[in-house]
């Protein structure tokens, strides 16, 4: 190899490194600056899932794709039933084109402001952990777009307004990127 050739390609490796370093480098600034459920342990009013979602509620919401454009809205209407440290909760929703869908959550209590949900498109187990005004979700949902279904990543926070009112956004994620956005407002 010439040494012109070598010298090229030896600056292209210390480029390549570089690159490699700071996108590396960018990555652990962002993962030290996402948002933590203990970020809210001090935040009033103190929000409790089970009170909240006792009996009927309502909610409002849409869809938004990852450049931010609008691609569904719907209505929910939900009723929870409580059986000791068990809710049963039953969302009715009815999208913008009249389509129909019905998800019933089981949501187990656990120590420490921690749950545990299940449903019938949620695959394995949803966790949740709350703090002060807000409780987070992670879970993997499984959605069915064109007859093909796709588990996407759920990043799901509520936060709790006041006796009545609760905000709700989703991140939904594949493979690390984020490809939508829920937005939910809840009315007790």
């Amino acid at each position: 190899m010439s040494s012109h050739r070598k010298h090229t390609h030896h600056l292209y490796l210390i480029k390549h490194q570089s690159l490699r370093w700071l996108l590396g480098f960018a990555l652990l600034l962002l993962n030290g600056c996402m948002t933590s459920i203990e970020d809210y342990e001090h935040t009033e009013p103190k929000f409790d899932l089970f009170q909240f979602f006792d009996g009927k509620s309502q909610a409002w919401g849409m869809v938004q794709d990852y450049r931010g454009r609008q691609v569904r809205r719907f209505d929910v209407e939900l009723h929870g039933v409580i059986t000791g440290n068990q809710l049963v909760l039953t969302e009715d929703f009815v999208f913008d084109n009249n389509e129909t869908q019905q998800r019933v959550w089981t949501i187990t209590k656990q120590e420490n402001g921690r749950y545990i949900g299940t449903a019938d498109d949620v695959v394995g187990e949803a966790v949740g952990h709350e703090k002060g005004n807000a409780l987070q979700w992670q879970y993997v949902l499984a959605i069915n777009i064109d007859g093909t279904t796709h588990h996407i990543d759920f990043e799901d926070w509520m936060f709790y307004q006041n006796n009545n009112q609760l905000f709700n956004v989703a991140k939904m994620k594949k493979w690390g990127i984020t490809v939508g956005t829920v937005t939910l407002f809840f009315q007790k």
